[in-house]
């Protein structure tokens, strides 16, 4: 399998995702884009997200309160550990806002 994504398409499927403007023609779009499956990783990985960012639960708990694998708690957190302090800090803001 290829694990490389086709940059043209990446940066049009990003242009089209920036020229949408509510969550319900995210939703829309991204029914047609994404299967039910695909769409359950995202809320996963968001909710992965959201408490790495949190910093206050253990890994295992985590995986335990969302029903989620420690693989992908790890994926999770490899990829915060990648991630630039300035996008970090904005998805610490808006995530952990948006949830409270």
């Amino acid at each position: 399998m290829n694990d490389t994504i086709p940059p043209k398409g990446w940066e049009s499927f990003l242009t089209l995702c920036s020229m949408l403007s509510s969550k319900e023609e995210f939703d829309r779009v991204f029914d047609l884009f994404l299967t039910i499956e695909e769409k359950n990783l995202l809320a996963s990985r968001a909710l992965i997200i959201k408490e790495l960012l949190e910093e206050r639960l253990p890994q295992r708990e985590i995986a335990k309160i969302h029903h989620v694998s420690i693989a992908q708690i790890t994926r999770g957190s490899n990829a915060l550990k990648r991630m630039d302090s300035l996008t970090k800090k904005f998805l610490k803001t808006s995530l952990l806002n948006w949830w409270r």
